[in-house]
């Protein structure tokens, strides 16, 4: 008898009860019955059977499961399951961001159930702590975010694996011998997720190119470009398809165009641009007013729904502009030649023309296709330099800025041209300020590369008149062609460009550091937060605070995205807004010059639920395409700090964290993390309501903002870290 009590106590199954409700809950529309769940559990003995049996009857009478058919059970219906994103944190636990909750999901590591980081799941909210996490568990991935992954291999005798790259990838991923597609041991590697069976800790894969050797150029470019899911090259019938296409200009199509070859015609461009999108023309009215053209490369008379070319533009949906390279839209054929308004050449354009008056008000405005003859090109330089000059006789161009390499004159019409224009663009944006459109000038980092590709130097590109000229007029072409498509009645379906008001919260929390410098904001209202938001900007240039509260004012804004539901543009204080100026490097523009083609012609409100999927499409493509052109600077950064290694630099302390002070080095704004480990000359703890870390004997206090030297300990090309060692406070350190 005794020696049966003690086989039954060992037969006992644990945690019954929640094995059971796990299996319930991870398919909550299934029902089971109680040899499936066994079936499940992999038992099959009576003992087993009946403490099933018991235990389905003991949760249906706590009201847990319900039976709704002879044997076959199911969850309770319950209001504790959600659909949300997963966002992973260290260690593999991770946060689902539910739009409805306040509060995100925290979800423990073995409760993930092998979702990764971004994908859409279903969660099962189990715990409400007072004061606590809200805690959960994933039951079911609905949509995974991403199945291919760049990564390092480690080849074994019969496998491989590979390390993934990202930091929030918390698994590596199990490669057959059979699929390692020739990598060799150590290299970087793309690689697809195919399967990931339930009993196993890790996925299965399939390496899909192999990339080459961690740490060389190439490889890392095409890593980053990887990464982000972003094609380097175009398929060859892509290619075939653009290579044969007619780009002659035709008297035939000129017929159906406006003329505008006689007006004078010019661009402004970056220096090094061969994609000339936009082309400005000027000609004084008879009546003393200005008849203003903004010229638009026609790409959509070359790029017609459906073919090859719009079907990989669509996928691409914008340009990526890497730190050594364009990786573009479209095909050279295209970007570089037909579309492109090149000087001394007549070009299919689609063009907004404005009759304004010398201050600035816009009489009449004319929408359409045209024929355009551009009569010079100037870098934005060359274009500054006459600006600069107003009173020259004859305006010279110095060969130090010249695209021509060589000092030459430019006509008297051109320079008059660029000054009156220049003039018109600061009363167009004067009256933007004033009406509430908040000016983010936020400075570029660019480096000087040797023809290796190697950082030789580091400078920053500012926006001055000569760019502010163009995009005075490019606001004014995007903001009246969704004007007047925004205003027509019957209403019709249209891309927008919109940009939401900022979250309270954030705006709070900048407020929070920006007070540690001395500044303030007042958030009455909107027009008051966009005023003081500009005073703090001004307030801030050429101090040593600048690039960091330039950067925290820009995060605290919501995102600008392509939407077909138009809620106005709070950046810019425009009630329309749209993207009509750049159709060679975003697709957005090319559904724009369509859907106002289509309507000049007198066409049906286009599909709403067709352009809201393209344009959330769209939205998508430009934030994998800003990560990637970020972690590319990123990546140049820590390749030049490679030789820079035993300098020491001034920097201002740009984040503070349990783990580390980051650290941007004033001279060149590449950031790094001083790890609070590395701290030898005492034990600090974080203060998160100071931002600060502080000494517990010495009481010495590292907090955001401060100026700080440090040198680099570290530079990892492949990890793309960058470590700094302390070596002190400004006034403090001597040399």
């Amino acid at each position: 008898m005794p020696r049966n009590k003690q086989k039954k106590k060992n037969n006992k199954i644990e945690n019954l009860s929640q094995t059971i409700l796990n299996i319930l809950r991870k398919d909550h529309s299934q029902t089971f019955t109680y040899k499936q769940i066994a079936a499940k559990l992999q038992l099959d003995d009576p003992s087993s059977r009946n403490q099933i049996v018991k235990k389905l009857k003991d949760l249906q009478g706590k009201g847990t499961i319900q039976e709704i058919e002879l044997g076959k059970y199911i969850l309770t219906p319950s209001q504790n399951y959600y659909t949300g994103k997963v966002d992973i944190a260290g260690r593999g636990q991770g946060y689902i961001i539910v739009e409805d909750l306040e509060e995100d999901i925290y979800v423990n590591s073995k409760n993930l159930n092998k979702a990764l980081n971004g994908d859409i799941v279903e969660v099962y909210v189990f715990k409400r702590k007072k004061g606590g996490k809200t805690e959960g568990e994933v039951t079911k991935i609905l949509e995974r975010k991403r199945t291919e992954f760049v990564g390092t291999i480690q080849v074994q005798e019969n496998f491989a694996f590979v390390d993934v790259s990202d930091y929030k990838m918390y698994t590596d991923i199990f490669v057959p011998k059979n699929k390692i597609n020739g990598a060799k041991n150590g290299e970087k590697v793309l690689v697809a997720m195919e399967d990931w069976p339930e009993k196993a800790d890790s996925p299965l894969g399939n390496v899909l190119k192999v990339l080459g050797m961690p740490g060389e150029h190439n490889t890392e470019i095409h890593s980053i470009l990887a990464q982000y899911g972003l094609p380097y090259e175009f398929p060859k019938e892509v290619e075939d398809y653009a290579n044969k296409l007619d780009t002659s200009i035709k008297a035939s199509e000129i017929k159906k165009r406006r003329d505008m070859r006689q007006a004078l015609t010019f661009t402004i461009d970056p220096k090094d641009a061969k994609d000339f999108d936009d082309a400005l023309s000027f000609e004084k009215m008879e009546n003393g007013n200005y008849e203003i053209g903004i010229h638009i490369a026609d790409v959509s008379h070359y790029v017609t729904p459906g073919n090859e070319l719009d079907d990989e533009a669509y996928e691409r949906a914008t340009s990526v502009y890497l730190v050594d390279r364009v990786v573009p839209m479209l095909p050279e054929i295209l970007s570089n030649n037909a579309c492109s308004l090149r000087p001394n050449e007549e070009k299919y354009t689609f063009s907004a023309v404005f009759e304004i008056t010398p201050k600035a008000e816009i009489k009449k405005q004319w929408f359409g296709r045209t024929v355009t003859y551009s009569d010079a090109r100037f870098s934005y330089e060359e274009a500054q330099h006459i600006i600069e000059n107003p009173k020259e006789e004859i305006h010279i161009i110095p060969a130090n800025i010249s695209i021509k390499d060589e000092s030459y004159p430019v006509k008297n019409e051109i320079a008059a041209a660029i000054l009156e224009m220049d003039r018109l663009a600061k009363v167009l944006r004067n009256n933007r300020m004033r009406a509430g459109a908040i000016s983010f000038d936020k400075v570029e980092v660019k480096f000087i590369l040797d023809e290796q590709n190697n950082p030789e130097g580091v400078y920053f590109k500012e926006s001055k008149d000569a760019n502010k000229l163009i995009e005075e007029f490019m606001l004014l072409a995007n903001r009246s062609v969704a004007e007047f498509i925004g205003k027509q009645q019957p209403k019709k379906t249209f891309v927008y460009r919109v940009h939401d008001e900022p979250d309270d919260e954030k705006i709070a929390a900048l407020e929070n550091i920006i007070k540690r410098f001395g500044y303030k904001l007042n958030t009455k209202d909107k027009h008051s937060t966009a005023t003081s938001m500009n005073k703090l900007l001004k307030d801030v240039q050429g101090k040593k605070e600048q690039n960091l509260i330039d950067t925290l004012a820009i995060r605290s804004m919501s995102k600008a995205m392509y939407t077909t539901h138009n809620i106005g543009h709070y950046g810019l204080a425009f009630d329309y807004y749209t993207h009509f100026t750049s159709p060679i490097r975003r697709y957005p523009d090319v559904m724009v010059h369509r859907l106002l083609q289509h309507y000049l012609d007198n066409g049906k409100s286009a599909k709403e639920e067709e352009y809201e999927e393209k344009c959330g499409h769209s939205s998508d493509m430009e934030n994998l395409a800003t990560n990637a052109e970020r972690d590319s600077i990123k990546y140049m950064q820590i390749k030049y700090m490679q030789d820079h290694k035993d300098q020491d630099f001034l920097g201002v302390i740009s984040g503070v964290t349990e783990w580390g002070i980051y650290v941007e080095i004033i001279s060149n704004k590449c950031e790094g993390m001083v790890r609070l480990q590395d701290l030898t000359d005492d034990r600090y703890d974080f203060d998160r309501e100071e931002y600060a870390v502080i000494g517990q004997r010495t009481k010495n206090v590292y907090q955001l903002g401060d100026e700080v030297y440090v040198k680099v300990k570290n530079a990892d090309l492949v990890k793309k870290h960058l470590d700094f060692t302390m070596l002190g406070h400004r006034k403090d350190y001597k040399n």
